[in-house]
């Protein structure tokens, strides 16, 4: 079957890789000129199935407000006249509740947890490398109350099969030795053992040499313009600067701009931009850096070794699709990185990245069919698309091939939607 690809971020790429794999003739289209050269560029670099939870749950709505008050903020909100993101944002306080919290969590985790098994996989039968780590994430707690918090999170761990350690002070310097110089700063943390780490550029461009070598054909340099439709046929081609092209089945991987591609197809899809940061720092103290990930609870901030150097990320900025980096958000990812490693890197030789990540207002993902028999999406991975990029491409491969995904894909679909 010939199946078109429309972006080539991490989850792009690895659709592709699997359905090559599955025998398909694919071509990918992106506007960049090689893949991975947006949200998956600089993310916090955690492969974090344990760690997966909606944003949305109970008691957000009013530590919203605290955060936004906080000097180094996890939360910015760029009021605009902009009826997406409010509609967005509406929809989200419907999914605080506890009820939908543990029902959204129990999807992203099912998601994430296979594709964490698919990685595995995909490591033993390529070799591909990419600063990997296997040593877990830390959930570091400043406060008593958070650590107190855990026990819902815990409950959903628990259900879900998913292996946790919640730790006291000192359980949380056995695994990160280099935290035994600020124990004053935190009083525990859920540690996630399954969990892992890696650099997410340095895998989606091995994947796509793989892909490569599969047969996949990418286009790069190509702008996509529209969906060319056909009530009875479906999509009938993409039409791009660089011509049209035709497939027979077509997925949509366009991140936080899906939903433009797929609205005139009366297809609701409700993925808004959240604007996340990150700095990379060069290690200069391997004894003072992060073992795995460390996620500071209180400014919501990952610190992840990544080789030589130590990748810093997080900041929700709701401002559409402004690609601007805001220096005060770089001083609340410089404040935890040197707060809890003061040692481990010099922040004055950090780069400087920001990207949008492609929300859904429950934090789950939108992948599979569509209304429109030869239409699919995969996006709405938000912070995740890492974290569930390999299981993502061995479910659409399965989908494409008419095959039963190895996963239950209820709540999955944009049909959660309406659509």
């Amino acid at each position: 079957m010939q199946v078109l690809i429309l972006g080539s971020g991490v989850i792009g790429t690895s659709v592709a890789y699997y359905l090559a794999r599955a025998g398909h003739e694919v071509t990918v289209l992106e506007r960049q000129a090689a893949p991975a050269l947006e949200t998956s560029f600089g993310n916090a670099g955690e492969v974090s199935p344990g760690y997966s939870a909606p944003w949305a749950g109970p008691g957000v709505p009013v530590k919203a407000i605290k955060w936004m008050l906080m000097q180094h903020s996890p939360l910015v909100v760029k009021p605009m006249l902009d009826p997406a993101m409010w509609r967005w944002g509406l929809s989200m306080l419907r999914n605080c509740t506890q009820v939908r919290y543990e029902l959204n969590k129990g999807r992203m985790v099912r998601l994430a947890e296979y594709s964490r098994d698919c990685l595995k996989d995909l490591r033993a039968d390529t070799g591909i490398q990419y600063d990997e780590r296997m040593q877990g994430t830390l959930q570091l707690f400043r406060t008593q109350q958070q650590l107190d918090g855990t026990s819902k999170d815990v409950e959903v761990l628990k259900a879900s099969g998913v292996p946790y350690q919640v730790l006291d002070r000192e359980g949380c310097v056995q695994y990160e030795p280099a935290l035994a110089a600020v124990k004053d700063k935190f009083v525990g943390g859920l540690r996630l053992p399954g969990d892992e780490t890696g650099d997410c550029f340095k895998f989606t461009q091995a994947l796509a040499k793989l892909a490569e070598a599969a047969g996949v054909t990418f286009r790069f340099s190509v702008n996509i313009q529209a969906l060319e439709h056909d009530a009875a046929k479906g999509v009938t081609a993409v039409r791009t600067d660089g011509g049209s092209f035709t497939a027979d089945r077509y997925v949509v991987a366009l991140g936080s701009y899906s939903p433009a591609l797929v609205r005139p197809l009366g297809i609701p899809l409700p993925v808004y931009p959240v604007k996340g940061f990150s700095i990379t720092v060069p290690i200069t103290d391997a004894g003072g850096a992060p073992e795995s990930t460390v996620m500071d609870e209180t400014f919501k901030v990952a610190v992840t070794r990544l080789g030589d150097r130590i990748r810093v990320g997080g900041t929700a900025q709701l401002s559409g699709f402004d690609l601007a980096l805001h220096p005060r958000r770089r001083d609340t990812l410089e404040h935890v990185v040197t707060d809890l490693f003061p040692k481990g890197g010099n922040v004055r030789d950090a780069s400087f990245w920001t990207g949008l990540r492609p929300m859904t207002p429950d934090g789950t993902p939108v992948i599979g069919a569509t209304r429109i028999p030869n239409l699919m999406l995969s996006t709405g991975h938000g912070t995740l698309g890492w974290t569930m990029a390999a299981g993502t491409g061995r479910v659409m491969a399965d989908l494409v091939a008419g095959k039963a995904p190895e996963i239950d894909m209820e709540g999955l679909t944009v049909a959660r939607y309406g659509g």
